[in-house]
C-alpha cells in the first residue's frame, strides 16, 4: 500500500459506490487482476466512512428533517409523520442486510470474491437492472412508499453481498420494479445506504480495534477517506441529474462488458 494507491481505491470506491456496477465487485477484481491490495479492514472502514460522509453531506437536508421529526416533530408541522415513517422505513430496509451479513460474511469474503461469480453477478444483476428499467412504470414517487415497497427492496439489498451486484444498483432495480421513477430509486438507495454504511461500521469495530493498524498508515486510511468522501459526493450529483434525461441502461451495458471481459481473462 502506497500514497497512490490509497487515493485510487478511494476514488475507485466513492466512484462505484453509488454508480449500479457494484463497489465490492470493483476492488476485488481491481485486488486480483492488478495485485493491489487494501491495508486491511481499518482502510476499508475508511473508504466506506468516506463513502457515508459523502452521502450525509449531499442528503443533509433530507436527514436533517428526519431526525428533527424524531426530536421535535413539531417544528415540522405536518411533514412530521411523513419524515418519521421515512426514517423508519430506512431501518426496516437495513435488517435483511443486516442478516445476511451475519449469516453470509465468511462466503462473502471467500467464496464470493471468485472472479468467476463476480462476472456472473454483473451480468445477471445488470440484465435485471435493463429489465426493470425498461419495463418499470416511473410513475410513483418517494413520497408513495410503504411497507411493501421497503420490505421487497432491503430484501433485495441482501443480495448486494455478493461482490458483483451492487447495493445502490439492486436497490434501485427493486425501486423501478416497484414503479418508482428513475429519481426517487435513486434517491432512496442512496438514503438507504447510510444506516447499512454505519452500521457496517459500529459491526466491524471491535475487530479493528483487537487487530489495531499497521505503523504508519494513517496518512493512507485519511487519503483513501477523503478521495472516497469528494468521489462519492460528485458520482451521487452527477446520477440524480443524468437519470432526469437518461436511463440506467449504460450502467448495464458497462456491467455486461465488465463480466465479458473478466470471463475472457479468465479463460484466456
Amino acid at each position: 500500500m502506497n500514497l497512490f494507491h490509497a487515493i485510487f481505491l478511494g476514488l475507485l470506491q466513492g466512484v462505484t459506490e453509488f454508480l449500479p456496477i457494484s463497489s465490492s465487485g470493483h476492488l476485488a477484481l481491481v485486488e486480483f487482476f492488478l495485485g493491489i491490495e487494501e491495508a486491511g479492514l481499518t482502510f476499508d472502514v475508511a473508504l466506506h466512512l468516506g463513502t457515508l460522509l459523502g452521502v450525509c453531506i449531499y442528503f443533509r437536508r433530507d436527514l436533517f428533517m428526519m431526525l428533527t421529526a424524531l426530536v421535535n416533530p413539531r417544528v415540522l408541522g405536518e411533514d412530521a409523520g411523513h419524515q418519521r415513517l421515512l426514517a423508519f422505513y430506512l431501518c426496516l430496509g437495513t435488517l435483511p442486510a443486516v442478516a445476511a451479513g451475519y449469516f453470509l460474511k465468511d462466503a462473502a469474503e471467500t467464496i464470493f470474491r471468485s472472479p468467476v461469480l463476480i462476472a456472473a453477478a454483473l451480468a445477471g444483476a445488470g440484465l435485471l437492472l435493463l429489465l426493470a428499467d425498461k419495463a418499470g412504470k416511473h410513475s410513483r414517487h418517494m413520497k408513495s412508499i410503504g411497507f411493501v415497497d421497503v420490505v421487497l427492496i432491503g430484501l433485495f439489498q441482501a443480495f448486494a453481498l455478493m461482490p458483483g451486484v451492487s447495493r445502490s444498483g439492486i436497490t434501485m432495480t427493486a425501486g423501478l420494479m416497484r414503479g418508482f421513477n428513475r429519481m426517487s430509486a435513486a434517491r432512496f438507495s442512496f438514503l438507504l445506504s447510510v444506516p447499512v454504511i454505519f452500521g457496517a461500521g459500529v459491526y466491524n469495530l471491535p475487530d479493528i480495534i483487537r487487530q489495531g493498524s499497521k505503523p504508519g498508515q494513517l496518512g493512507f486510511y485519511l487519503a483513501g477517506f477523503f478521495a472516497a468522501a469528494v468521489s462519492g459526493y460528485l458520482v451521487i450529483a452527477f446520477l440524480l441529474r443524468f437519470i432526469q434525461s437518461h436511463s440506467f441502461a449504460v450502467f448495464a451495458y458497462y456491467r455486461f462488458v465488465l463480466a465479458g471481459v473478466v470471463l475472457l481473462i479468465q479463460i484466456l
